[in-house]
């Protein structure tokens, strides 16, 4: 055998284990891609249902926004009248109340001032003038 003879078998050889090598790496390749359109195709069936089942679950949660806002609205409203009725009641009595009261206070006041009785204010002279003596409010007219 000649070189040239060893040299062709030698690369026919290599030839022969690099196609080998590829031809496993192929078969693994589709094995992977048979895989994957499985799980995609598994995906896919469950992901239908539970897009659904989300589908609904937010057409719920709109439904029960509107009647959020629908009772918000009803409470500013309650809210609007409950001030507009405090501010009637308020006009309506407040001004008689209050003039019951001070002169409900008034006659109280008058009452205590009778049946206490008047203590002999203490004066002062001088230089022959009568000064009445300093008192805590208003000073009475003699």
């Amino acid at each position: 055998m000649s070189g040239g003879e060893v040299a062709g078998i030698l690369v026919a050889v290599f030839w022969a284990i690099l196609v080998s090598f590829l031809a496993v790496a192929l078969a693994r390749l589709a094995q992977t891609l048979r895989a994957t359109t499985k799980l995609v195709a598994d995906v896919t069936e469950q992901a239908v249902p539970l897009l659904a089942d989300a589908s609904t679950a937010v057409r719920s949660a709109q439904t029960q926004i509107d009647r959020v806002d629908a009772i918000a609205t009803d409470v500013q409203e309650v809210t609007s009248n409950a001030s507009a009725l405090s501010t009637t009641v308020a006009s309506t009595f407040g001004g008689p109340l209050v003039k019951v009261a001070a002169f409900g206070y008034g006659v109280r006041r008058a009452l205590s001032r009778k049946e206490v009785p008047a203590k002999p204010s203490r004066r002062t002279v001088i230089v022959g003038r009568t000064l009445p003596s300093a008192r805590r409010g208003k000073r009475k007219k003699d």
